[in-house]
Formats: C-alpha cells, structure tokens, sequence
C-alpha cells in the first residue's frame, strides 16, 4: 500500500520512476541478521563511470582542495589559548585515525551523542578559546571535517555501540520512517523502497553516508551530511530541523547504523 501511494505520488507530480538495469555489476555487503536492508550500497555505486573517475582521482576530485585547507588550519594556531589543533592531537594520521568511521558517539561528559562537526567546535571554544565554525557552510568547518574524516578513509563505518546510543539510533529511526512535509513522504520511500531507480534524470541511492562531506555536482560545491538531510526535506516542501540539532544528529546516527561496514570515502563526489 506505501509502495502504491508513493508511486502514484510520482506519477502526480511527473516524477519519471524507471528501473535500471546494472544492479548486478553493484558491489554490496551482506546485511548482517536484523538490518532493514538484505545488501548494504554505498552511493558510489549508483554513480556514472565518470563520476566514479572524479572521486578515485585525489587530483580531479573538488573536495580536496577543503582538505587542504583543512590540513593548513590543523596547524594553525587560533584563539586566546594559542594552540592549533596539533597542539593536543600532534599527528592527524595517528590521533585521528577511525575517528570519523566510529561517529556520532557517546560523550559521557554532556550526556549527549556528538558529531565530527560538534566535537570540531568544542576543540575550538573549550581548548583553544577560539570563535566556533558555523555548521553548515563554512569552508573552515568543512575543510577540517574533511581532513579529521579522511584520516579513516577506507575504513569500515563503525557505529558506536555504546548504551546510551540505542535510544538516539531508534529516535533516528522514527525520523527516517516518518513521512514529512506536504509530499508526504519518507526517508524510507525514495532510500529502501526504490534505490536503484531513476526519479526524473536521477538515480535513487540507498542514502547512505559513508562518503559525507562529499563534493555534489548540483551544488557545485561541498556540503555536509545535514545540508544534504536539509535538502531532502526541502525537496518534500518539509520543514527541516536544524543542523547538529537533536533531529539531524539522531538520523545522523540511525544512518551510520545502516552504513555499517562500508568503506569511508571522504570526500566522495556524487551527482
């Protein structure tokens, strides 16, 4: 029945809904016993050869010019305690690495589950006495997720399993299964029910998140995981939470559980 609604939706709005016909040549994961899903598919897949070419070559890919700079202001000095990321962390590659393959996790301290962006923030405010990035746009605050993320490149999303996580995970999971905003429709509708085929010129992934901030051709840009959560609800006509709020960092989490095992691209280039 939430098949059939959602596909008359589609038809109502002309939104082109066909079925592609190189599933087979994807490469999966076994979904371990209790996943919504029977294969795990990063984004990649889903993605045109060219695309794929962008992203596997660290010269052509976008995103690495944020990288760069992400790397620069892991040494830079800033704010009133003059120290730099490396003050605390001395060598990313080894302080950082499985860092952003493990978040969102549990912080005992604020009794709340933190993101790469948050924690980047209260590194800045709390250890450095420096101004906080702003969450979704700002190149500084891109560029060091990035770095800090791609420390763990090809690593295997983990997602923290701690206690208190369950309950952020179910809430996520409320959020991805609840239709929204005047199409009323959910994450699950275009990510679960239809991955693999095309709405309009644009074939639908599994939504997966393993290669955020990742360099998107429709924006020209690069963009993090909660612009991206904020544009599929704009595109819903749906108001959207607010980015490292309580909503998005649940979801945040819930996808990092569905996720689980796929390589960690950062920084991905998709469409």
């Amino acid at each position: 029945m939430v098949k059939l609604k959602t596909t008359a939706m589609a038809l109502m709005l002309g939104l082109a809904v066909s079925t592609s016909g190189v599933a087979s040549e994807r490469k999966s994961l076994p979904a371990p016993e209790g996943h919504p899903l029977s294969e795990i598919l990063s984004g990649y897949e889903f993605r045109t050869d060219e695309t794929k070419r962008v992203q596997d070559d660290d010269f052509e890919n976008p995103a690495f010019l944020l990288l760069d700079r992400g790397a620069e202001l892991w040494n830079t000095v800033d704010g009133a305690a003059g120290k730099s990321c490396a003050s605390c962390h001395g060598d990313a590659a080894v302080s950082m690495k499985g860092v952003g393959a493990s978040m969102p996790k549990w912080n005992k301290q604020r009794n709340m589950p933190i993101t790469v962006e948050r924690q980047i923030n209260i590194c800045r405010e709390e250890q450095m006495q420096a101004k906080p990035w702003k969450w979704l746009k700002d190149q500084n605050m891109l560029g060091m997720t990035i770095f800090v993320k791609n420390q763990s490149r090809g690593m295997p999303m983990m997602p923290d399993m701690a206690p208190e996580m369950e309950a952020v995970r179910k809430k996520g999971e409320e959020i991805y299964y609840t239709r929204y905003g005047q199409l009323d429709l959910s994450c699950a509708n275009c990510h679960e029910d239809y991955y693999g085929n095309y709405i309009r010129a644009d074939m639908l992934s599994q939504g997966q998140i393993n290669g955020f901030p990742t360099y998107r051709f429709k924006w020209s840009a690069v963009g993090s995981v909660h612009r991206r959560f904020k544009g599929c609800l704009d595109n819903i006509r749906a108001n959207p939470f607010k980015p490292q709020g309580e909503e998005f960092t649940a979801l945040e989490a819930y996808m990092s559980y569905r996720g689980q095992g796929l390589p960690l691209e950062t920084p991905s280039v998709r469409n």
